[in-house]
C-alpha cells in the first residue's frame, strides 16, 4: 500500500516547479521511505527516470571518477543506459549517494552548469558522510531536505481519516473542544500510533492487515534496528561501533529516569563526555537520535543560550523506543501502573516537533523547575509542557510563567482543546499542528 507523504511530496513538487532549482538532496535515517517517495515522484512527474543506486551496483561510481564535468557524466550515463537525457523531461536519481563521495562533489558542478539537469539525491547516512568528506561539501549548491518517519497526521491520512485530520486543524486554530466521541476516537488513534511509531514499513503492514494491530508482525522493527546496527559497524570509521550501540541502547533507560537528562554513567560505569561525545554526535548526524539541549536563558536566538553539558536524547521514532523497551500494547491502552508512558509521550512530542524543523530544547532552573520544550514563535519564546494523561497540574510551568511572563503557554496532554488562564491546551493528537 502506498502511504501519503504529502509534506515531502509538496517539497518535491515545489523543487520541480522552480526551473532553476539546485540539485535536491534528501537526508534521513534508513527506512524512512526516501527511495520509495523519490522514485514514485519521478515516475509520475517525468517522462524518463534514470535511477543510480550506488549501494546496489558499485560500478556506477565510475561515472564520477575521471571527470566531474556534467557533460562528461551525462554522456557516460547516456551510453551506459542506452538512452538520451533531456534536461527538462528526464530526471536522474542518485540513491545511496553517501557511497560515492565524488558524486556528492559533482553536485556543485551540476548546480553551476548552464544546462539545468534535474538531479535528486538521497542517502541514509548522509549526515555522517557530509562531516567526513575528504573534499569540501558543496555548501550553497545543494537544496537539502530532511526526511523523518511519518507523523501522526500522515498516519491519519494513511488510515483514511482525512476528515478527522481537517477537524483537528480547525479546532487547534479555534481552541474549540471536540465533542467527547471525536476526542476519544482521536485519543485511541493516537495510542495506536504511539505503539506502532511512524516507520513507513510498519504503518504499511498495519494498513495491509486491515488496521488489525494483532495481525501485524514486529519482525519489521527488528529488521530496522538490525539495519541500524549494521550501519553503526559499517560507517563508524574511527569511532568504536560498540560505543555507538551502547549509547543507542541506553536511551530507553535514560528516558525511564524521572529526570531525563542524559547521564553518561547509564551507558557504562566510568563513562564521560570525552569518551562518548563523538559517539553521540555520530548518532545525531545519522538521524537515529534527536538532540535536545538545555536552555537556561530563554531568549532569542535560543541556540546561543544552549548548555551543551546538559541535554536529553530521544529516539528518532517512538515505535522503535516501544520495541526496544519491550512495551506491550495493553501497557499503552490500559495506562495503569505504567510509569514509562511519560517517556513515550515526551519522545512522541520531540519527534513531532523535530520533523517540523523545530530545533527542540528544554528549560530548567536547577532543581526548582523544568519545562519539557521551548517553542520559538512569532509571539516570542513559548514554554511547552507535556503530560501523558489529563492530569495537568504543573508547578514547573507556573514557575516559568511567573519568571518570564510569556505571551501564553502550551500544554500538550490528553485533555481536549481549549485556552484558559493563558494556557493553550493541545491534545496529544494535535501536536503536529504546532508550527
Amino acid at each position: 500500500m502506498a502511504l501519503i507523504r504529502r509534506k515531502i511530496e509538496n517539497t518535491l513538487r515545489q523543487w520541480k516547479e522552480n526551473k532553476n532549482s539546485l540539485p535536491l538532496m534528501l537526508i534521513g535515517a534508513r527506512q524512512t521511505g526516501k527511495t520509495f517517495i523519490v522514485s514514485e515522484f519521478c515516475d509520475k512527474n517525468y517522462e524518463h527516470k534514470i535511477e543510480i543506486n550506488f549501494m546496489q551496483n558499485e560500478i556506477f561510481k565510475s561515472f564520477f571518477e575521471n571527470s566531474l564535468s556534467p557533460s562528461d557524466i551525462i554522456e557516460n550515463i547516456e551510453i551506459y543506459f542506452h538512452t538520451a537525457i533531456n534536461s527538462e523531461k528526464s530526471v536522474i536519481f542518485l540513491d545511496e549517494i553517501q557511497e560515492c563521495e565524488q558524486a556528492i562533489v559533482s553536485l556543485k558542478f551540476f548546480a553551476e552548469s548552464k544546462i539545468k539537469y534535474n538531479i535528486i539525491s538521497a542517502g541514509s547516512l548522509l549526515g555522517v558522510k557530509i562531516n567526513r568528506l575528504k573534499t569540501a561539501f558543496p555548501v550553497g549548491k545543494v537544496q537539502i531536505k530532511y526526511m523523518y518517519p511519518l507523523d501522526f497526521e500522515e498516519f491519519l491520512w494513511a488510515a483514511d481519516e482525512k476528515m478527522l485530520s481537517e477537524k483537528i486543524h480547525q479546532s487547534f486554530a479555534e481552541n474549540k473542544p471536540f465533542i467527547q466521541a471525536l476526542h476519544e476516537k482521536a485519543i485511541t488513534l493516537y495510542k495506536t500510533f504511539l505503539f506502532l511509531g511512524g516507520m513507513p514499513a510498519v504503518i504499511s503492514d498495519y494498513m495491509d492487515n486491515n488496521q488489525e494491530i494483532s495481525n501485524i508482525t514486529f519482525k519489521i522493527k527488528d529488521d530496522i534496528i538490525t539495519g541500524y546496527m549494521a550501519d553503526m559497524a559499517k560507517y563508524s570509521e574511527n569511532i568504536n561501533s560498540l560505543k555507538i550501540l551502547k549509547v543507542y541502547n541506553s536511551i530507553k533507560e535514560q528516558l525511564a529516569q524521572e529526570q531525563r537528562k542524559f547521564r553518561y554513567k547509564l551507558v557504562e560505569e566510568k563513562a564521560n563526555k570525552q569518551k562518548f561525545e563523538m559517539v553521540i554526535e555520530w548518532l545525531i548526524q545519522a538521524g537515529l537520535v534527536l538532540f535536545c539541549p538545555l536552555i537556561t536563558n530563554p531568549v532569542r536566538p535560543l541556540k546561543s543560550n544552549e548548555n551543551s553539558k546538559s541535554f536529553k536524547l530521544y529516539l528518532s521514532d517512538v515505535g522503535l523506543l516501544v520495541h526496544l523497551a519491550g512495551i506491550k500494547l495493553f501497557d499503552i491502552f490500559q495506562n495503569k501502573n505504567f510509569n514509562y508512558i511519560g517517556a513515550l509521550t515526551e519522545n512522541f512530542v520531540a519527534q513531532t516537533l523535530a520533523s517540523k524543523s523545530e530545533k527542540i530544547c528544554y528549560w530548567s532552573s536547577g532543581n526548582e523547575a523544568e519545562v519539557d520544550f521551548l517553542l520559538s514563535q512569532e509571539e516570542g519564546i513559548i514554554p511547552c509542557e507535556v503530560k501523558s494523561a489529563d492530569n495537568v497540574k504543573s508547578k514547573s510551568l507556573s514557575v516559568y510563567v511567573a519568571k518570564y511572563a510569556p505571551k501564553y503557554a502550551v500544554r500538550i496532554s490528553a485533555k481536549n482543546f481549549g485556552f484558559e488562564n493563558g494556557i493553550k491546551s493541545v491534545p496529544l493528537y494535535a501536536t503536529h499542528c504546532i508550527e
